[in-house]
């Protein structure tokens, strides 16, 4: 495979084909519980992706001489070694939302879907391939958190990106959208219960895209063999 169409394939996997996020179903527990606005679905989407690039370029890189029977314990040490980083930089500068975020910040490091690609891919391939890969899976993971972050605010509060000052500073307060005006919220939009419901939906959609695709697809030419008869005229 050449390297262009090796890419166009990462592309391709990560974003839609293999996405973490809907066909994997790897980090559910971040996905689910994290996502009550877009804000915060963007936060833990930007750090996953981080992650994740790190994380695969550093396996790439010493590949060769991890042995394979320790080599899960040396990707988790990796791992975490990231999520401390980028940690302690949400810590530094953009503290609300390391505050929201809460637990599931440093839970990043047990993500099945980074060590996944630690394992799988970045453990087998170059640096470039590796960090390419790390991306579009990041970039698939982190589209997910902010398409059901989105649904679930819309639904709940009736805004988007409320809270957005947390992670961009104090100019994006004009970011806040009221679409919508709730005398109360709407509890199971924001519960995780209403985040599973949602997950659903965005599972059926993916589901239905690929068979209206699938169908649209030209079909191979089928060729009809016939079979020959065979005659004995011997006796």
């Amino acid at each position: 495979m050449s390297n262009k169409n090796e890419y166009k394939e990462l592309v391709w996997q990560g974003l839609w084909k293999n996405n973490p996020g809907l066909v994997q179903l790897l980090g559910l527990c971040p996905l689910l519980a994290v996502t009550t606005t877009v804000t915060n679905a963007l936060g833990l989407g930007l750090a996953t992706l981080l992650v994740l690039i790190g994380s695969n370029a550093t396996v790439s890189l010493i590949r060769d001489w991890v042995p394979k029977e320790v080599r899960i314990p040396i990707f988790v040490l990796i791992i975490a070694a990231f999520v401390t980083v980028v940690q302690l930089l949400m810590n530094a500068y953009t503290y609300g939302l390391y505050q929201a975020l809460g637990i599931f910040l440093p839970l990043i490091v047990t993500n099945c879907a980074i060590i996944g690609r630690a394992e799988a891919y970045a453990s087998k391939n170059p640096l470039k391939q590796a960090s390419f890969d790390g991306l579009m899976m990041g970039l698939g993971f982190a589209f997910v958190l902010i398409v059901l972050g989105a649904i679930r605010e819309l639904l709940g509060q009736g805004t988007l990106f409320d809270g957005a000052e947390l992670l961009l500073g104090d100019w994006a307060t004009v970011l806040r959208i009221e679409v919508f005006k709730f005398d109360s919220n709407f509890l199971l939009a924001i519960l995780p219960p209403g985040a599973f419901i949602a997950m659903g939906f965005l599972i059926a959609a993916k589901n239905a895209i690929d068979e209206r695709i699938a169908k649209r697809a030209p079909k191979p030419e089928t060729t009809t063999s016939i079979e020959r008869v065979r005659v004995n005229f011997d006796g």
